[in-house]
């Protein structure tokens, strides 16, 4: 059985983190090792880390708050499983995420999945994202919908380096995903829900549009003519709105 490495970045989760590293050490697929980055919280979150009794998870200290893509890199640096998987502290898994997950990168010998998720909403209410059965680089640039805790990486075909995330505040995941994808590699999805998305205060209304010009920024950092950079934008802003009616 291959070992799967998960990588948890955190940062002052005592509200979602119990529920989250539930749902890792629980999983069907026990292969596991658990990295868990604490980015220097000040919280009660790494009290609640460190309840758990699970030899699987280890925890890396960060000696000063770096931001959610250092944390990332050093789960990376420190993984040595065959597959590379991300899970952010305040989402959770389906249970048979991994053991899913797995099965399809072997039966089909991918280098890089994703599947459907849902959004969590602070009432309560859930809405389901339906992804894409594959995406080029291309069809990533049109359409952001590929969610960090759903993603698997196949380290037989992937170095590390290919898997940094970009060292900028915010859309690191999306620029690693287009990075990888840029060197002609198709990412395939599962379309099955196997993660949720906490869709928390700093995802409401009030700052959509502060996140569409950060989005900006990060196509500014791809090698694309300038009317094309605006036609990929323009189709990520309509993809973004129409994956949250």
């Amino acid at each position: 059985m291959k070992k799967v490495s998960v990588i948890m970045p955190v940062y002052n989760s005592k509200n979602h983190i119990k529920d989250c590293l539930t749902s890792v050490v629980n999983q069907t697929y026990k292969n596991l090792e658990i990295i868990v980055v604490n980015d220097k919280s000040t919280d009660k979150s790494m009290k609640i880390v460190k309840k758990f009794n699970d030899k699987r998870i280890k925890i890396i200290d960060l000696k000063k708050n770096s931001g959610v893509a250092v944390a990332r890199n050093t789960g990376i640096d420190a993984a040595t499983g065959d597959y590379i998987c991300f899970i952010d502290s305040d989402d959770y898994w389906n249970l048979k995420k991994i053991d899913i997950q797995v099965k399809f990168m072997e039966e089909n010998d991918y280098t890089f999945i994703y599947s459907d998720y849902e959004y969590l909403r602070l009432n309560g209410s859930r809405h389901r994202v339906n992804v894409p059965k594959s995406m080029t680089y291309k069809d990533a640039l049109k359409n952001t919908t590929i969610f960090t805790s759903t993603v698997m990486f196949n380290m037989k075909y992937l170095t590390k380096e290919d898997i940094y995330m970009p060292l900028i505040k915010r859309g690191q995941d999306t620029a690693c995903w287009w990075q990888v994808l840029k060197k002609g590699i198709i990412a395939y999805g599962i379309n099955e829900v196997l993660s949720i998305y906490r869709v928390g205060e700093t995802t409401l209304s009030s700052n959509k549009f502060k996140a569409i010009i950060r989005t900006w920024k990060i196509y500014k950092r791809e090698d694309i003519v300038f009317y094309k950079r605006i036609y990929y934008y323009f189709c990520y802003i309509f993809n973004a709105i129409k994956r949250r009616l």
